[in-house]
């Protein structure tokens, strides 16, 4: 088993980012293993998957221990994440034969664009609620619609390892916009635990795993989540997310075989908005909460 020291220092930053925002574990570390370090992608999307089940029980563990996870609203979702994740992986070994990387490439690239946009999209949504927040109201879960939420998470997350935080995340935000933060953030964490389980046991089976490549990343992985967790409170969204977004969306673009030169002139409008994104969140973040009137 060949451990590589560089994947793992990769992993320690992409840890510890994930630790930070509850986002970006697999539409981060997937592309960084295809473009930096030529894994073939359907390897990078197994051993990431295989990693991150490692991974995502640090966070979720915390979120249980405080309270803060809807169970009902969990159960729901692994009803339809866990069979959707498996048929992800055969979906993707169908569609292949001597093409599957270069299909399984382009699945993660549309996805990584998806993720991008969803960071934008919540980061969107959590700035109307902290300015307009809603009246308090009975929480009801909503069986069906919350299944297709799982269902259509887990497909994507079994056919190119991104979605279990800012696919899911998203659309719970959407469907339950009385869920408070800390509920929405823990309940998504322990839900992609089974889900991203049965995805990974979905690759070791039938995919391309490798032993060496998924010790390299949790070497580095673990203590990244875990400082970044610790790290959370203090860091400013309004710095991480449209940076996030930035490197999501221009590994997108590679992936999909954007040549250099197009890359770098796409990416100029990407960046000026991902900083005036940055600065306007960051203005609201500092200004002093509305007081109630009375």
């Amino acid at each position: 088993m060949h451990v590589d020291f560089l994947v793992s220092l990769a992993s320690l930053g992409v840890g510890f980012v994930v630790g930070l925002t509850g986002m970006g574990g697999g539409a981060l570390m997937t592309p960084i293993l295809v473009l930096l370090f030529g894994i073939q992608p359907l390897t990078a999307v197994s051993s990431d998957l295989v990693a991150s089940f490692v991974m995502k029980p640090i966070g979720g563990s915390v979120h249980l221990r405080k309270g803060t996870v809807n169970r009902e609203l969990v159960r729901w979702l692994v009803t339809g994440s866990v069979p959707a994740s498996f048929a992800g992986v055969f979906i993707i070994r169908a569609l292949g034969g001597d093409h599957v990387e270069s299909r399984v490439k382009i699945a993660l690239g549309v996805a990584l664009l998806i993720a991008a946009s969803l960071i934008v999209v919540k980061a969107l949504l959590q700035i109307q609620r902290d300015r307009d927040p809603a009246p308090e109201a009975p929480f009801k879960i909503r069986p069906v619609p919350t299944l297709l939420v799982g269902a259509l998470g887990g497909l994507v997350v079994g056919m190119t390892s991104v979605g279990s935080g800012s696919l899911i995340i998203v659309m719970l935000l959407f469907l339950y916009p009385s869920l408070k933060g800390a509920q929405l953030v823990g309940t998504d964490l322990v839900q992609a635990v089974p889900l991203v389980g049965a995805a990974a046991l979905g690759h070791f089976l039938f995919g391309d795993f490798k032993l060496g490549l998924t010790a390299s990343l949790l070497i580095g992985a673990i203590p990244g989540v875990y400082v970044g967790a610790h790290a959370s409170v203090r860091a400013p969204d309004a710095v991480i997310r449209p940076a996030l977004a930035f490197v999501l969306t221009a590994s997108a673009f590679k992936l999909v075989g954007m040549g250099n030169g197009p890359l770098a002139v796409a990416l100029v409008p990407v960046a000026v908005a991902c900083l005036g994104w940055g600065i306007a969140a960051r203005r609201v973040e500092v200004q002093p909460a509305p007081t109630a009137k009375t």
